[in-house]
């Protein structure tokens, strides 16, 4: 049977592990979630390469609430660098999943985006393990995990077309 690890935060405001685990069991069977909660993002690497590892998981979400000073902007950075590292040494993916708490103007925006970003990527992570022809059926979208998607660029270009100084294209 498949793994999923779910790594989350005792400093997050909001139980994201709870939704993304919500969000995988309505997508499907056929896997067993493994949790792993930490203090905080910078403990988050560790919790995944043990989940990975130890707990024999496929692929790990990993879930944070960075706060809005520049310092904890810093910590999420550090803690992302840590999340990559961990997938190139296991050569298994972990999603990574953070909600900066500037993200929203209030307490209920900040819930909401913690739930709608989790689940999202709940929905990323089964895609990615269960049916990756609708990731690839999806590239190139502008999909974005929150807030509204972005959209595609659709572009019409020659093969006789340059890129210009000024950003623009020509023959």
């Amino acid at each position: 049977m498949r793994r999923i690890g779910i790594a989350d935060t005792t400093f997050a405001r909001f139980d994201m592990g709870g939704a993304a685990i919500d969000e995988l069991k309505a997508q499907g069977t056929g896997f067993k979630v493994e949790r792993y909660t930490v203090p905080g993002i910078k403990d988050l690497p560790v919790a995944c390469l043990k989940l990975l590892q130890e707990g024999d998981c496929d692929l790990v979400i990993a879930l944070g609430m960075p706060g809005a000073k520049p310092i904890d902007k810093q910590c999420a950075h550090e803690a992302s660098t840590g999340l990559i590292r961990a997938q190139l040494m296991t050569g298994k993916h972990i999603i990574e999943v953070f909600v900066h708490e500037d993200e929203a103007e209030d307490e209920g925006g900040l819930a909401w985006l913690m739930d709608r970003r989790a689940r999202e990527h709940a929905v990323n992570a089964y895609d990615l393990m269960f049916r990756p022809e609708r990731l690839a059926k999806r590239a190139g979208k502008g999909l974005r995990q929150g807030y509204d998607d972005a959209g595609e660029i659709k572009a019409a270009m020659s093969s006789t077309s340059t890129p210009s100084k000024g950003g623009g294209w020509k023959e």
